[in-house]
């Protein structure tokens, strides 16, 4: 005679019990680990976002700071800019007093550009590298910039690598144009004019409408002249 569906069920309800006994104890056994990473994960998530309030109220004191060193800047006041006038704090202590804020970084480049018409050249290569070139734009200014620097120094081939470093950063009608026309003018004072007239004439196939576009014919007649 077949055993009944009731004749099955006092095993099956012991292999329940047993799987409910075996997970119990692996929970009883581990229960302190568990916690512990529960907690060590709650501590990471408390402290990122204490970090990240603690950063974003730093940012807030160094761009209340820079408002007047930036104004200096656009007065030509560069030392003031730099160096801050007592009240307000210069380029120089932002990046150094607010490092890890986006201030402090463009703190930096600020400080670059200051040095570089004073005519501190090196001054200005180190604050010009130290700034993280995480925006486009200002990071192809900011190489363009360390470029114009190496040519004061003498250095035309460094010159030329940072122009077309530069231009090729922000890849836009405006950066582009023009730091691919520095680049070609240095190449023609070195006198090779193969690789000026290749810049011209992107520029020209490229950004007819920039201002480098609109004049850049008689910069192809020229050189196509010197090439022969």
């Amino acid at each position: 005679m077949a055993k009944s569906k009731k004749d099955d069920n006092p095993q099956g309800i012991k292999n329940v019990e047993q799987t409910l006994t075996r997970t119990e104890q692996l929970l009883e056994e581990n229960y302190k680990v568990l916690l512990t990473g529960l907690a060590v994960l709650v501590a990471l998530v408390a402290l990122f976002w204490l970090g990240r309030m603690y950063l974003m109220k730093r940012n807030d004191e160094a761009q209340a700071q820079m408002y007047q060193a930036q104004k200096y800047l656009e007065m030509d006041s560069l030392n003031l800019a730099l160096n801050g006038d007592g009240n307000y704090l210069g380029f120089l202590d932002i990046a150094d007093e607010y490092k890890l804020t986006k201030a402090g970084n463009l703190a930096r480049y600020s400080a670059g550009i200051c040095y570089l018409h004073l005519g501190n050249f090196e001054e200005a290569i180190d604050y010009l590298d130290k700034y993280s070139k995480k925006d486009k734009v200002i990071g192809s200014m900011a190489i363009g910039a360390t470029g114009d620097a190496y040519v004061e120094l003498g250095d035309l081939r460094e010159g030329i690598s940072k122009y077309i470093e530069a231009a090729e950063y922000a890849e836009n009608s405006f950066n582009t144009p023009l730091f691919l026309m520095k680049a070609a003018e240095l190449y023609e004072m070195e006198g090779n004019y193969q690789e000026a007239l290749k810049l011209y004439e992107r520029i020209q196939l490229e950004y007819p409408a920039s201002t480098e576009g609109a004049s850049i014919d008689k910069y192809i007649a020229r050189v196509k002249l010197l090439v022969k």
